[in-house]
């Protein structure tokens, strides 16, 4: 098994991430090559929690231009974790 500090990226804070939090669903970069399985595992290895279910998206690059340079953003993997009812990941309690 992967060592989970490289298969968990960082926690996604965003508006909509919050609005799922109130569902127990925790959004997190993960890393690409990272299946379903590894990431439950990660998760609850780290957080000491029960992972319910786990979601994946492949996000695409966008096209961005600084004045006459264009190029593209990173291209990375999303997570949203449901965990188990009662349980909460305390990095994002406030």
């Amino acid at each position: 098994m992967k060592d989970p500090r490289s298969i968990i990226i960082r926690p996604i804070i965003s508006e909509h991430s919050f609005d799922m939090m109130g569902d127990n669903t925790y959004t997190f970069e993960v890393a690409k090559d990272a299946n379903k399985i590894e990431i439950a595992q990660a998760v609850e290895e780290l957080f000491d929690v029960t992972v319910v279910k786990v979601n994946t998206a492949n996000v695409k690059a966008k096209p961005k231009r600084v004045r006459w340079v264009t190029g593209k953003t990173r291209t990375w993997k999303k997570a949203m974790v449901t965990i188990a009812e009662g349980e909460s990941i305390e990095i994002f309690a406030s």
